[in-house]
């Protein structure tokens, strides 16, 4: 990231106030970028599959693929960092945590959570003391085996930064690289279902977009009822009201009501014409 004391103060102000409030005031900024930021931003493909292809190191410094954490029925977060990061990946994954902290399904149990470095000079042990710490913070010992870091080579890791649409630059002069924060949903089968930007997330609109990633398969009923009558908001980045959805589910409601009334005002009819007919034989 851009160290802000090396950017004019405005742009750091901005961009510091953009992050923390998250979601399309900091992707609007990203477009409107300071020189420094000039094609750092996330261009979304939605709908398009992870290259699961792609050969990473885990925490041990053994070699997986990407396909190892998906195709088990579960969701998986994705997001891009770099460990010597000094600010921004730090103020993300804590965003992160605290996010998920509020969830009450665990990484490895209801979903897991893939966070790779893009900097290729990271190592399994850099990778190992970031899990502890954020696992840590977490405060779930178990979530350690869904919660993985991952390094790589810089041609592994640019086609996965390349597929999410997530462009960064390495900033010579300043020894550090340009990027942005945003986590990437995808379903078990490795396609990408939603973009959430910034560093302090929603808890409500996680667990929705995580429900959504699983197509149904974790969360509860309230949750599926939620989804049918709330569609995602990408101008305001969360979930809204979706006007068709909701006069279906009024008309849905309205004619059960209806129906309910109906047979109710249909039983004592029935019930005081059987009085009627035994009073007339009495």
């Amino acid at each position: 990231m851009i160290a802000p004391t090396r950017l004019p103060l405005l742009p750091a102000v901005a961009l510091a106030a953009a992050a923390l409030t998250g979601g399309p005031a900091f992707a609007q900024l990203l477009e409107d970028q300071p020189e420094p930021l000039e094609g750092i931003g996330i261009t979304e493909h939605l709908d398009e599959p992870v290259p699961l292809d792609l050969t990473f190191r885990d925490e041990s410094g053994a070699q997986v693929s990407l396909g190892k954490y998906f195709g088990q029925g579960k969701p998986v977060v994705l997001n891009l960092v770099y460990f010597d990061c000094p600010m921004l990946c730090n103020v993300f994954l804590d965003g992160f945590t605290a996010a998920i902290r509020d969830l009450d399904w665990t990484p490895g149990e209801e979903y897991e959570i893939v966070t790779v470095s893009f900097d290729p000079r990271d190592t399994p042990e850099g990778a190992t003391a970031k899990r502890e710490r954020y696992v840590g913070e977490l405060g779930r010992p178990e979530a350690r085996d869904g919660w993985h870091f991952l390094v790589g080579d810089e041609e592994n890791t640019h086609k996965l930064a390349t597929a999410l649409g997530f462009n960064y630059r390495w900033m010579e002069d300043r020894s550090e690289f340009a990027h942005s924060a945003a986590l990437f949903l995808a379903t078990p089968e490795g396609r990408l279902s939603r973009y959430l930007y910034g560093v302090a997330f929603d808890p409500a609109t996680l667990r929705l977009s995580l429900v959504e990633a699983s197509d149904g398969k974790i969360g509860s009923p309230v949750d599926q009822i939620i989804l049918f009558c709330f569609a995602y908001d990408h101008t305001e980045g969360r979930y809204g009201p979706a006007a068709m959805n909701l006069m279906r589910a009024f008309a849905a409601f309205t004619v059960i009501v209806v129906g309910l009334w109906l047979a109710s005002a249909w039983r004592r009819s029935a019930r005081r014409r059987h009085r009627e007919t035994l009073g007339a034989h009495s």
